[in-house]
């Protein structure tokens, strides 16, 4: 995969952030906040047990729900009210019509989950923090009209912010990203977002968690966890359902992903479920000690799990993939690509992009696929019209053990490459049913250059394998 240093760039240039969360007041809270006016009150996430904040009536600052005109001075002059006070800012159900609303810290506005609306009038973002800490969001439709953003924008659009949380919101229509992340740690959860762009855009993160959330549709890629230089991030992508996402752009794999994860360490992407992307539902790019771990994901279009280019240490593991090109891609040992575990997948329904023998270079249609320093166990693959799984590609193999999985239904069970300069591998105690062309073949990049290796003592003169213990049938 190639990334589109422009866009990244322009990241790097131009961010400059929004957002935040906080939890819906009561009426009565609301009348007493009206009568006693804003009060300084504690925190309620910081450590230490702080009181409750204080709300706020947008209402009683002049804001008026469904008015026609544009209040973004009203609505700002009510946030830094509330900011000031360490109080919520609580909307009234109805519409509001706004635009560059800028989050102070400690800023928190709620709404009333799917009754308030606030739609953006004019400019880069809808609302936008740079600096600051305890911002919240929640229980708003944030709604960008289908107007183009920037492209190093959000509509929500946060920079260098503490202990950020967004929340039970709906962010749909946007013209570019829809939430777009700088150097953010905290909480992104329980959403429903829809974007031209990206749905989720996180760019050197120092704390995120990414759960729950339901990415209905992005023009070319649902969740990105980037970084400007490789290094520690550790965000937690989990539990989201993220389903719908196409590739307007184009490019080789920069678009089109469920979950990209692009010079990040230490991430987690676990328990998602992904539906319909047109790349990839997970694609880890030069990403360190990254774990992909039981996912469901379902209509890919071309490798539904991946690790590439520089990385060290992959766990691919428990994950479902039902239509793909590709199950599971471990590759690029020629650029650092190595150290992986491949462990308990089912993987079905593996088709080729492209009929046999109209391109060579074209390795679709397995269901696993690995290089160098990789065990794969316990893995179950049916019906890829290529190999089950395939170790090596051309001479980029070193160090592959492949043991204890099932293979039904694939033209070739296990393919391993015998090219030259290819390094050893380990085949035992495998299960293969079904292969059409061989259990076991040795291969020069595409082409197959031996018999079938399953049958006793036909792998003896290739010192670079040991094979044993399978089972054909």
């Amino acid at each position: 995969m190639t990334v589109d240093r422009r866009r990244l760039f322009a990241a790097l240039a131009a961010l400059a952030g929004a957002a935040g969360t906080a939890t819906a007041a009561s009426p009565v809270l609301a009348r007493r906040a009206q009568q006693a006016g804003p009060q300084p009150q504690g925190d309620t996430l910081p450590s230490g047990g702080a009181a409750p904040r204080a709300v706020i009536d947008g209402a009683a600052l002049g804001l008026r729900p469904n008015a026609s005109e544009d209040q973004s001075k009203a609505l700002q002059r009510a946030i830094d009210r509330a900011a000031t006070a360490r109080a919520v800012l609580q909307l009234a159900p109805g519409r509001y019509c706004a635009g560059e609303l800028k989050l102070p810290p400690h800023a928190v506005i709620a709404g009333v989950a799917g009754a308030t609306h606030i739609t953006l009038a004019a400019g880069a973002s809808l609302i936008s923090a740079a600096g600051g800490e305890y911002i919240r969001l929640s229980g708003l439709i944030l709604d960008g009209a289908d107007l183009p953003l920037p492209l190093q924008s959000g509509l929500i659009h946060v920079a260098q912010v503490r202990s950020l949380r967004i929340v039970d919101c709906d962010i749909i229509n946007c013209g570019g990203n829809g939430i777009a992340l700088e150097a953010v740690d905290g909480e992104v959860a329980g959403n429903t977002i829809s974007a031209a762009d990206a749905a989720i855009f996180s760019l050197d993160a120092r704390g995120l968690k990414i759960s729950g959330n339901h990415v209905r549709g992005a023009g070319n890629n649902g969740i990105l966890v980037w970084r400007s230089a490789p290094g520690d991030d550790g965000t937690l992508v989990v539990d989201n359902r993220i389903e719908n996402i196409a590739n307007r752009t184009g490019g080789s794999g920069q678009y089109g992903n469920a979950v990209n994860v692009f010079r990040a360490d230490n991430v987690i992407v676990r328990g998602n479920r992904i539906g319909n992307a047109a790349f990839s539902a997970v694609r880890g790019n030069t990403a360190s000690n990254l774990q992909i771990v039981g996912n469901t994901c379902t209509a890919l279009g071309e490798v539904a799990l991946y690790a590439e280019y520089g990385f060290e240490g992959a766990v691919i593991a428990n994950n479902v993939v039902d239509g793909a090109a590709i199950g599971i891609s471990v590759t690029n040992f020629n650029r650092g690509g190595r150290l992986a575990v491949v462990q308990g997948n089912l993987i079905r329904n593996l088709v080729a992009r492209r009929p046999a023998g109209t391109d060579p270079n074209d390795a679709s249609g397995i269901g696993i696929g690995v290089e160098a320093d990789t065990v794969v166990s316990g893995n179950v693959v049916e019906n890829a019209t290529h190999a089950g799984i395939a170790a090596g590609w051309g001479p980029y193999l070193r160090d592959v053990a492949i043991s204890a999985n099932i293979v039904r239904g694939a033209a070739y069970g296990i393919a391993v490459s015998l090219a030259p300069g290819a390094g050893a591998s380990v085949i035992a105690d495998n299960l293969i049913s079904g292969a059409r062309r061989g259990a076991i073949v040795g291969m020069e990049w595409q082409k197959p250059v031996t018999g079938d290796l399953a049958t006793d003592g036909a792998a003896a003169r290739y010192a670079q394998l040991s094979i044993s213990g399978n089972r054909v049938r």
